[in-house]
């Protein structure tokens, strides 16, 4: 096989360079008509909703007239629910990861719990709904609470903080376990004190990612009987409730009936009258805007704990 020329060389480079140059196009390309679409929904959702943004819309109950219908019940139990799917599900999910990453042993049974988390990742949410209305709302007799629905979600993002925890822990330079070690710790205080720490950017920043993709999710949360309609909040721990005037106890919030933005959403989207497209839209919007304050909390996060990190 004869050299190259100084002439083929080049031409073989400037192919390359060109080649380079039109991937780069076409990626960008990709990403204005992305960028461009959402622009473009989230502006006609803003357009038609803006003139139902205003203190009332974020203050009043659901009603029969789209004009006079708001979102509290909605958003309140958007917060409950979130609140309980995230106590059930960070807590859960990072001593799994954990465990798996730095605890179990490396056989046929722990592979086969890998295989089984990855493909849970991957299962319908609607799948989570069945199995929850068989278990959490008869079997446990949870009803259809806050607690069943929050349960329910937490199933749903579970895979989702486990396998974030994981690759969160993978990432720690094998040194770090080696250095505690090597000074007499044990794997928890290892665990504890660097691998945890060192970690949590990754692990908060799956953990915001899961929750924010719950939030969003409807499925499930009809599956289980959540009200398309309600006109009441959840009892505050400590305030007489009713007409006997007894006093809430501070966990009977989590067995009320509830509604979420998206089931809102969803009901007032079936409405033949078109003025609730209208609420549809600004709820939506709403909706979006907590999806995005939870996403920009995770970045905030994990930029300023990576920060603060020194190998």
């Amino acid at each position: 096989m004869q050299p190259m020329t100084t002439e083929q060389i080049r031409v073989l480079i400037a192919r390359g360079k060109m080649k380079d140059t039109i991937f780069q196009a076409l990626g960008i390309i990709c990403l204005a008509i992305g960028l461009l679409v959402i622009f473009l929904l989230v502006g006609d959702m803003l357009m038609r909703g803006l003139d139902r943004l205003n203190i009332e819309f974020f203050t009043e109950f659901a009603s029969r007239r789209a004009h006079q219908s708001g979102i509290l019940s909605a958003w309140v139990g958007t917060i409950l629910v979130m609140f309980v799917t995230a106590m059930a599900a960070v807590p859960l999910g990072v001593a799994a990861g954990i465990y798996l990453e730095e605890y179990a042993k490396r056989n046929w049974v722990t592979d086969i719990i890998e295989i089984n988390i990855t493909n849970l990742a991957a299962v319908p949410s609607i799948v989570y709904g069945l199995l929850a209305l068989g278990i959490f709302v008869y079997t446990f007799g949870f009803g259809q609470s806050i607690l069943s629905a929050g349960l329910t979600l937490a199933l749903l993002i579970l895979p989702i903080v486990i396998v974030s925890t994981r690759e969160a822990i993978r990432s720690i330079p094998a040194m770090i376990r080696e250095g505690s070690m090597a000074v007499g710790a044990t794997r928890w205080q290892t665990c504890r004190y660097h691998i945890i720490p060192y970690a949590m950017p990754g692990i908060l920043t799956g953990v915001i990612i899961g929750l924010a993709r719950a939030i969003g999710e409807t499925a499930p949360i009809i599956t289980i009987g959540a009200l398309t309609f309600i006109a009441f909040l959840p009892p505050v721990p400590f305030t007489a409730t009713g007409a006997d005037g007894v006093s809430a106890g501070l966990f009977d919030w989590v067995m009320s009936p509830f509604t979420v933005m998206s089931i809102q959403i969803f009901n007032w989207t079936s409405r033949p009258d078109p003025a609730f497209e209208i609420n549809a839209a600004a709820a939506g919007f709403v909706l979006m805007g907590m999806v995005l304050s939870m996403n920009a909390i995770a970045i905030y996060l994990r930029y300023r704990m990576r920060k603060n990190i020194k190998w």
